[in-house]
C-alpha cells in the first residue's frame, strides 16, 4: 500500500490500527515516571541515496522531524505506548512513491525489545485488521524473514487492493539498536512483484547500523 494512502484506504487503516490491541501499557496512575537517560547524539537517519533505487526518479529527503509520522498509522501506531522519544524522516519521488523512516528511543534495552516486537506483531496482522475494518479492501500479507544487523531486524510486505481496483504495495521493516528501535516502510501503487525486496533488506540493515 502506497504510504501515500488514498483518502478511502486511509480511513480504512486508521480503523484497523485503532482495532490493533496492544502489548504494551502506559505507567498506571501514580506510578514514578520511567527514567529515561540521555544519550550523548540522537540516532541517525537514513539519507535519500540509501533508498532502494528508483527507475525513473530520484528520492528527495525531508527534514528530521520530532513526533510520530501519520504515513505508518495505518499499521504502526504510539495506541497503548509509553510516551517516547520519537523522531522521524519522509522521503518521496516524483512519482508515487514513498518512505518513511521512524525512530524511537526507549529507556532500556529491554523496553526497546518489547516495542520492537510490538510493532512486528502490529505490522503482521495489519491485513487482517484492513479486511475486518473494510469490506472493500482485500489485504495480504507476506514475511521476507530477519537481518542479522546489530540486535536484529525483519522486513514484511503488505499489499492492499480495493474493489475499486486501487493497487497499493508496502514494504515495512522494524530493527533495534540497544534501547532504540527504527521502523523503515517504503510503498507505492503496484503489487508484490514490483516490490525491491533486496534492495529493501539493504535499505533496512543500513538504518538498523548507523543509528549510532
Amino acid at each position: 500500500m502506497s504510504l501515500r494512502i488514498r483518502t478511502s484506504a486511509l480511513t480504512a487503516l486508521a480503523v484497523a490500527a485503532l482495532a490493533a490491541g496492544t502489548v504494551l501499557t502506559a505507567p498506571a496512575a501514580g506510578a514514578a515516571p520511567t527514567t529515561v537517560k540521555p544519550k550523548t547524539a540522537a540516532p541517525k537517519f537514513l539519507s535519500a541515496s540509501q533508498l532502494p533505487p528508483h527507475p525513473t526518479s530520484s528520492w528527495t529527503a525531508g527534514p528530521v522531524t520530532e513526533g510520530f509520522p501519520e504515513a505508518l498509522g495505518g499499521c504502526v501506531s504510539t495506541e497503548g505506548v509509553p510516551s517516547y522519544d520519537y523522531r522521524h524522516r519522509q522521503f518521496w519521488t516524483e512519482l508515487d512513491t514513498n518512505a518513511v523512516q521512524l525512530t524511537v528511543v526507549t529507556g532500556t534495552a529491554a523496553q526497546a525489545k518489547a516495542l520492537a516486537k510490538h510493532y512486528d506483531d502490529l505490522i503482521r496482522t495489519c491485513a487482517d485488521r484492513i479486511e475486518e475494518a473494510s469490506p472493500d479492501v482485500e489485504a495480504e500479507s507476506r514475511d521476507y524473514g530477519t537481518l542479522p544487523v546489530e540486535e536484529g531486524a525483519r522486513v514484511r510486505g503488505l499489499h492492499t487492493e480495493t474493489s475499486w481496483g486501487a493497487n497499493d504495495v508496502s514494504l515495512l521493516s522494524v530493527g533495534r539498536d540497544g534501547r532504540t528501535v527504527t521502523v523503515v516502510g517504503w510503498g507505492q501503487m503496484g503489487d508484490f512483484r514490483s516490490a525491491p525486496v533486496t534492495a529493501f533488506k539493504k535499505t533496512t540493515t543500513t538504518a538498523v547500523d548507523k543509528l549510532y
